[in-house]
């Protein structure tokens, strides 16, 4: 997916966050703002207005929801033991895990290194050091004179 087609999805991915707050400051307001009983019957029109946004809204989460879900399961860049965790976040929690899998797994680029890095723990020591160090050093194993006495 490319820069422009991740920034459309996550613009989509946080209009339900967005739309949360004007949904609120509507409702609120025409209930603060309301003409006087008896002034006016009916639904005011900016309720209808918001009643189709609301249905607009609700589907598209039904369908990010969907979307995030399938995407976990083909996404190699989530871990195997994290997919089943990621797919019920994001169907229990979908307005706040949307945006979160969005960034942590769409927006930002896989690391890509040329090597692994080294291990500590791996067997060969040369590693350790650096190449002249390591060519100094002796690569066989020499076992000690004696075994060393446990009991003292």
């Amino acid at each position: 997916m490319g820069k422009t087609g991740k920034l459309l999805l996550g613009a989509v991915t946080l209009w339900p966050i967005v739309y949360m707050f004007i949904f609120f400051i509507l409702i609120f307001s025409t209930i603060l703002f309301r003409p006087e009983p008896g002034a006016g019957s009916g639904m005011p029109p900016m309720i209808a207005w918001i009643f189709g946004l609301h249905i607009l809204t609700m589907l598209l989460i039904m369908g990010l929801t969907i979307f995030y879900i399938v995407d976990v399961f083909r996404n190699n860049r989530v871990d195997k033991d994290k997919k089943a965790l990621w797919a019920i976040v994001i169907f229990l929690g979908n307005m706040v895990g949307m945006p979160i899998y969005w960034y942590l797994y769409i927006w930002k680029d896989p690391v890509i290194a040329n090597q692994p890095p080294a291990q500590l723990n791996t067997v060969d020591t040369s590693t350790w050091t650096s190449g002249a160090e390591a060519s100094r050093q002796e690569h066989q194993y020499v076992p000690p004179s004696q075994p060393p006495n446990w009991r003292e």
